[in-house]
């Protein structure tokens, strides 16, 4: 929202520099983005002037000789002039030599066509109040030559550029900023410019000139004001110099009054040429699907049964809400108007200007949700500037369609609540002066509350009682509020077991040199194509901000990818980078849980997953840095598989990985984590070629485990152990088993056959050759026993090695080397 400072000090004038508001207003209102200045950059040099005589200049036809009178004492200047309304007796603008113009040249005296020239009388855009550069800027008659010309015009000026947040509509105009300024300085606010109607005039009645009919789940109210004999024309000079610094271009009168009141008020309006409305009538309704119109912007656009459109007796005449059609645009040969002032609902105007890729100043307010009040607020507003700029006769009377009006909301607020809520005792005179300041009503309810009454340009965001806490709060000085814990002496301060193991998981993968980041939970659907998902079923959000934030994200991969990128474009190639957060899952027919082929297939407990789970995932880009003894190792399948080593260590959940091909990772270079009675903890792997290319990287390894399934799994605190007491028995075997069978499983085997004496196993060595034969390996394993009561015996090993033997065979084909 762009805030000229010149308007804002019109209603409330701080009586402090542009820089200092900007901060106190950061303090306790919104983000000032930037100021910027507009106009000239000293008005010094730029004064009132009378024009003596005009006469025309003896060597150019389209030049006139001008005496002007400046005030200064030392007689009359000679400008040389090209406008061709230049006249005797008008008072006009001078830019006397030294001035510097707007685009930052400097004026200079100069000889042209042979006449000496000291100075220059202005167009309305040669000091940005305005775009007519056809003519001499004719200023009012009871100005005095040698005036600062900044006393009858903004000439130079600072626009306050505000970020505004969603719940805040009403900072989408001056006088609601204007309000906030009076509340944070104390300085005297203006009255609310929508408070006075003009006289209406003649004895016909609006009602006798339209009729109006909506459809109240796309309208919550429609007012309509009929205006006669407009003269269409140019809007004054001090009208569309503060059009021109909040970022809109004066077109006509009545265009420029939807446009002022909308800045003014945060209410957008429109205005039909009612000779235009075909049958008299307006009619608000959802648009045919496929139905065409042609808006303002002179496009044509295809619309859906979702879109809101304000229509007549014949079709479609504007987008509601976000642009009007051609059909019933103001023109110059318009004499009557219709000015509309409606209520949309917010969420279909946001989802409407999605679908259609056209968001408009109108748009950006409606899609808040504005109160229906101020509608008939701006009308006010709008019906006295239409009478004073456009001669208008304003016809008696409005429509208003309104099928459920609004009751202003009230509140109760507890002082004792304020001081609990805030941590700090609010003394009652400044929560009454804070309230009251913002436009609140307040009355006392008892010796310790307070009966509120909301308005209505404050009624979508303060809707209880924390909420005028926050009021209070805010201007009172967030930053002076102390930090402290809540009072709550039967509240235990603890975690519980899910947070304690996603604790110790974020800490093992810092403690390994991995840096955490924050994605966000929704991406776009390019993304998941990149994985080469393919179909996969998604959650995708019905009013996105943009298509790249269209769906929620399955898993975490496509974050860490983007980091990932951005990164490795800044120069940062050896990347260790991890997420711990929530992914989101399309539920299968009749919400029976994900598909088959989601992207995790974890498989949590019972028959229905959750939608919403939380996962920790890491991706890597290096699995060791080069060294001047050694060259640097790219991450590979068995550095990310000792990432999650190292990360599930700690929990004492049984797990082992097993071969499996998923679309996104290299095939043979991946597997699936396994744990407790086979449930599917995540993955591990290289990503595919593919994959890695769509996000410009050489090489990349990651995982991807499901941390709430790991809570469910998770053992509780480890016993200890005796270590000392009785010795282990270290024994090395070689098995040999065909090639395509994975360590992995042959450790499995050997777990099971050798039972619990067994307490380590190890593969330190792998063999091809002759002596194993061609399609044959083998694995070198070291096993280590040991018994909690006794000292074991060769005997005891033998065993259980006969055992493991026995097994090898039967399971996998394996048998013991030597």
């Amino acid at each position: 929202m762009r805030v000229p400072y010149a308007w804002l000090r019109s209603h409330c004038d701080p009586g402090i520099p542009a820089t200092e508001l900007a901060d106190r207003l950061a303090e306790s209102t919104a983000e000032v983005e930037k100021i910027s200045p507009v106009g000239v950059g000293d008005p010094a040099n730029f004064v009132v002037g009378k024009v003596l005589t005009a006469e025309q200049h003896p060597n150019a036809d389209r030049l006139r000789v001008c005496t002007v009178d400046d005030g200064s004492g030392g007689g009359p200047r000679t400008i040389v002039c090209g406008a061709p309304n230049v006249a005797a007796g008008q008072t006009v603008a001078v830019a006397l030599p030294g001035a510097v113009m707007p685009d930052g040249t400097t004026l200079g005296e100069a000889k042209l066509r042979g006449v000496q020239s000291s100075g220059m009388i202005l167009a309305e855009d040669e000091v940005g109040v305005g775009e007519d550069h056809g003519g001499t800027m004719v200023l009012a008659d009871d100005l005095q030559p040698g005036a600062p010309l900044i006393d009858a015009l903004t000439i130079a000026d600072e626009v306050l550029e505000l970020e505004v947040n969603p719940n805040r509509p009403d900072l989408f105009s001056v006088y609601g900023v204007a309000r906030e300024v009076h509340t944070i300085t104390g300085r005297p606010l203006a009255p609310d410019p929508t408070d006075a109607d003009p006289a209406p005039a003649g004895s016909d009645q609006a009602d006798d000139h339209i009729a109006i009919e909506i459809d109240p789940e796309i309208c919550l109210r429609f007012t309509a004001r009929v205006f006669e004999d407009v003269k269409i024309g140019p809007s004054p000079l001090w009208l569309k110099q503060r059009l021109i610094a909040a970022g809109q271009r004066p077109i006509s009168n009545v265009v420029d009054i939807t446009n002022y009141v909308m800045l003014e008020t945060g209410q957008p309006l429109h205005a039909f040429d009612l000779d235009e409305v075909r049958g008299n009538r307006i009619i608000v309704r959802r648009a045919a699907a496929g139905e065409k119109m042609v808006t303002l912007d002179d496009v044509e656009r295809t619309l859906d049964s979702s879109i809101a459109v304000v229509g007549d007796a014949e079709g479609p005449s504007g987008i509601a809400g976000i642009m009007g059609g051609q059909i019933s645009e103001v023109s110059d040969a318009t004499t009557r108007v219709l000015m509309e002032a409606a209520t949309w609902v917010g969420p279909n105007i946001m989802r409407s200007e999605a679908k259609l890729g056209l968001r408009t100043e109108a748009s950006t307010r409606f899609e808040k949700q504005l109160h229906p009040d101020n509608a008939i607020a701006a009308q006010r507003l709008a019906a006295r500037l239409m009478v004073d700029l456009c001669g208008a006769r304003f016809v008696p009377g409005t429509v208003d369609v309104y099928p459920q009006p609004a009751e202003p909301r009230v509140v109760r607020l507890r002082v004792d609540r304020v001081a609990k809520l805030l941590g700090v005792k609010v003394p009652r005179a400044e929560i009454e002066e804070t309230l009251t300041r913002l436009g609140y009503a307040i009355a006392a309810d008892g010796d310790d509350a307070y009966t509120v009454t909301i308005p209505y340009w404050r009624d979508a965001d303060v809707q209880r009682e924390a909420d005028l806490i926050e009021e209070v709060g805010r201007i009172h000085g967030l930053d002076s509020i102390p930090a402290t814990l809540p009072d709550r002496a039967q509240a235990v301060g603890r975690l519980n077991p899910s947070q304690r193991l996603r604790r110790r998981l974020e800490d093992e993968l810092r403690g390994r040199g991995l840096s955490e980041i924050v994605a966000w939970s929704f991406t776009r659907p390019e993304a998941l194509r990149d994985l080469r998902l393919g179909d996969v079923p998604l959650l995708r959000i019905d009013n996105p901000l943009s298509e790249d934030q269209s769906v929620m994200r399955p898993l975490l991969l496509p974050g860490l990818l983007d980091a990932a990128r951005h990164n490795a474009a800044h120069g940062r190639q050896a990347l260790r980078l991890f997420e711990s957060a929530h992914v989101y899952r399309a539920g299968g027919p009749n919400g029976a849980g994900p598909p088959p082929a989601f992207p995790l297939d974890v498989s949590p407990r019972g028959a229905t997953p959750a939608a919403e789970r939380h996962h920790v995932a890491a991706v890597i880009t290096q699995a060791q840095p080069g060294t001047w003894r050694s060259d640097e190792r790219p991450a590979d399948f068995y550095a990310a598989k000792a990432l999650v080593e190292a990360l599930l260590a700690p929990t004492g959940v049984n797990w082992w990985v097993e071969p499996s091909e998923r679309p996104y990772l290299h095939p043979g270079r991946s597997a699936m984590i396994l744990a407790g009675d086979e449930r599917k903890l995540g993955w591990v792997g290289e990503l595919h070629p593919l994959v890695a290319r769509a996000w410009d990287l050489e090489h990349a390894a990651a995982f991807e485990i499901d941390a709430d399934l790991l809570v469910e799994l998770d053992p509780g605190p480890a016993l200890a152990e005796d270590l000392m007491t009785f010795p282990a028995v270290l024994q090395d075997i070689a098995v040999v088993v065909d090639d395509d069978v994975p360590a992995a499983e042959v450790e499995r085997v050997v777990r099971a056959a050798a039972g619990h004496l067994l307490r380590e196993v190890a593969v330190f060595d792998v063999y091809r050759g002759e002596q194993v034969g061609e399609g044959r390996k083998s694995l070198a394993l070291r096993l280590l026993f040991r018994a909690d009561n006794r000292t074991l015996t060769d005997e005891d090993a033998a065993g259980r090695r006969d055992a493991i033997e026995r097994a090898l065979h039967r399971e996998i084909g394996g048998s013991l080397r030597g």
